[in-house]
């Protein structure tokens, strides 16, 4: 069975169900999950988490993401993109440096009201089949952070422009605000997400690939390993006499966890607490609902220069960051642990090098409580060695 996140690239004309549809039956297996919803039209990176790797779903979804869209000037439509009816036209009358004046007048954090096609839900029914009933209701504003927009092109009544954005931003809506503030009105006419949870649409993997890879026996190469994905937290292993009640989810006692020993050259200070997946430091959906036609030519130079982590090298991933010893470093002599600040968080492993998951130090208590458990299957639990504390 695989395991690990997958970095596809979602087409046009799927939906990011569809995806998964086909992915159980490309791969043989029924845990999957994807980290944010793009739309039918959309396209571009779709992170898809395989096995034990799903339970990262609800924590990588809160990381920013990268769009390139087109907006469409003069135009507006029901549904803020270029499928809806349109609403108005009007004639484009601003220069190439007002828009941009505008455009960056939305970075930062802002108010926005999720359009009417969308798939969020209001007493347990989704707008988008309410909007289908000529129904509209009343929808609270919800904050986002627009991190950055960088202008690719101006070609009126068409701009191009690179959005980095918080979870939860609708581009269509943030298309829709800056020709309102313009006059003009606009729509969204095309989108290409090119960057989530640190995955890059340059490496990302259509289904047919996915497909010849399997088939070529080389598709988990192009998985990265769960604990890759949690390098943030640094790494840390328990004494034998504490597997039982790893296994069984139970607080292991600070006692009973030793330190990984340091790779040459690297700090012997335990580092401060991570700001964990999704955090605003990381420059980590958009949300459901967005649409556009994007394609990959869309890309600008503008992406390679963003400010977020370096794009993932699955081949080198798996080779270090799979199951059993992180770089062999499990047969190294055991090395206590210095007592971490309170709520800091470490990967944990068991005695045989298998991770068990993200623990968080309490220091009130000395120990350790788990946060995110990612335990091998039951199956691989070691024999009860002794009692734990």
């Amino acid at each position: 069975m695989y395991e690990g996140v997958l970095n596809v690239y979602k087409e046009r004309g799927y939906t990011s169900f569809d995806v998964i549809a086909r992915l159980r039956g490309i791969l043989k297996m029924k845990r999957i999950g994807h980290m944010g919803t793009l739309d039918p039209e959309a396209e571009g990176v779709l992170p898809v988490c395989l096995g034990r790797a799903a339970r990262l779903c609800d924590m990588l979804t809160e990381e920013s993401k990268r769009y390139e869209t087109v907006m469409l000037l003069g135009v507006e439509t029901d549904t803020q993109d270029t499928t809806g009816t349109v609403l108005r036209r009007a004639e484009v009358q601003v220069t190439e440096e007002e828009v941009a004046e505008v455009i960056q007048g939305f970075v930062g954090a802002c108010d926005q009201i999720p359009p009417m096609y969308s798939a969020l839900k209001v007493n347990g029914k989704k707008l988008c089949d309410l909007a289908r009933q000529g129904k509209t209701v009343e929808r609270a504003a919800r904050r986002v952070e627009i991190n950055r927009i960088d202008l690719i092109s101006v070609d009126l009544p068409r701009v191009t422009m690179a959005v980095t954005c918080s979870r939860g931003t609708y581009i269509r809506t943030l298309c829709h605000d800056i020709g309102q503030r313009l006059g003009c009105g606009a729509c969204m006419e095309k989108l290409l997400r090119v960057m989530a949870a640190g995955f890059r649409v340059e490496d990302s993997l259509r289904l047919a690939e996915i497909e010849r890879l399997r088939d070529e026996g080389s598709l988990e190469d192009r998985i990265v390993p769960v604990e890759r994905m949690l390098a943030v937290y640094p790494a840390a292993r328990i004494r034998p006499e504490a597997d039982r009640a790893a296994y069984n989810g139970n607080p292991l006692e600070h006692s009973r966890v030793c330190r990984l020993p340091e790779k040459p050259g690297s700090s012997a200070e335990l580092p401060e607490q991570p700001d964990p997946p999704g955090s605003s430091a990381e420059l980590p959906e958009t949300a459901a609902g967005d649409f556009g036609a994007g394609q990959p030519e869309m890309r600008a130079e503008t992406a390679g220069t963003m400010e977020s982590e370096p794009p993932f090298e699955p081949s080198a991933a798996a080779a270090g960051c799979g199951t059993g010893s992180p770089s062999g470093s499990m047969q190294a002599a055991e090395t206590a642990l210095p007592a971490p600040p309170d709520g800091a968080r470490f990967r944990l492993y068991d005695s045989g090098g298998n991770f068990l998951g993200v623990y968080e130090y309490r220091r009130e208590r000395g120990c350790f409580k788990p946060w995110k458990l990612f335990l091998p299957l039951r199956e691989q639990e070691p024999a009860d060695t002794g009692r734990t504390g």
